[in-house]
C-alpha cells in the first residue's frame, strides 16, 4: 500500500489538511499525520469575507497527529503533501522538518504543498530558479525570491516531482494533479 506523509502542526489549515488525509485514505493510501510531536493539534479555518482585505481566521477542528516529525522515515512514504494555513509560518522554521523535506524531493518523491505549505518549501531549498509554481497569493513574493516563476492563472501547476495549489479553493484541480502523479507511480510499478 502507498503511505503518504502530511506535515502540519497548530495553526494548520483544517480543511486543506482533513480534505487531503480523508481523500488519501478514501483512494486506498495510507496517510499519517506528521507534527511537532503526537498530540492534538489545534487546526483553524480560513475563509474569504467580502469587505475584508484578506483572509479571516476561526478556530477549527483538534485533530490527532500520529507520529512526530522526529519519528519519520522517508523511505516509507511515497509522497509528502504539506497543507498551509498558519503551521507552515512555523514550521518553515523546524530543521526537521526541512530534512524531511529536502530528502524527498532529492529522493526523486512527490512533493505537494497547497496555499501557505509553500513556505516549508521555499526554506527547504527544493524550489529551484526557473521552477514554476503557484501558492496563495500572499506568498507569492517569498516563491518568486527563489527564482521560482509564480502562475497565477492556474489553480494547480506540477513542475517535475512537485505540485502547487493556491488555496483549498483549488482543490479539484491540485488534487486531480496529485492524483495523476499517484497514478503514473502506481503504472510505473506494475
Amino acid at each position: 500500500m502507498k503511505k503518504i506523509l502530511i506535515i502540519t502542526g497548530d495553526g494548520g489549515e483544517g480543511f486543506e489538511t482533513l480534505f487531503a488525509y480523508h481523500r488519501f485514505l478514501e483512494a486506498g493510501y495510507e496517510a499519517v499525520i506528521a507534527s511537532t510531536r503526537k498530540k492534538r493539534m489545534h487546526l483553524v479555518i480560513h475563509d474569504f469575507e467580502e469587505g475584508w482585505d484578506t483572509y479571516i481566521e476561526r478556530p477549527g477542528y483538534q485533530v490527532e497527529s500520529h507520529i512526530g516529525f522526529d519519528e519519520v522515515n522517508v523511505a516509507e512514504y511515497d509522497a509528502v503533501m504539506i497543507p498551509g494555513g498558519r503551521a507552515p509560518e512555523f514550521l518553515r522554521h523546524n530543521e526537521t522538518v526541512k530534512a524531511i523535506v529536502r530528502e524527498f524531493a532529492s529522493s526523486g518523491k512527490w512533493v505537494w504543498a497547497i496555499c501557505h505549505g509553500i513556505q516549508v518549501l521555499i526554506t527547504s531549498d527544493v524550489l529551484k530558479p526557473g521552477m514554476r509554481v503557484t501558492c496563495y497569493e500572499n506568498c507569492r513574493s517569498e516563491a518568486e525570491s527563489t527564482g521560482a516563476i509564480f502562475v497565477s492563472d492556474q489553480q494547480a501547476v506540477r513542475d517535475g516531482k512537485i505540485v502547487t495549489g493556491q488555496t483549498w479553493q483549488s482543490h479539484p484541480e491540485f488534487y486531480r494533479e496529485v492524483f495523476a502523479c499517484l497514478s503514473s507511480a502506481r503504472s510505473a510499478a506494475e
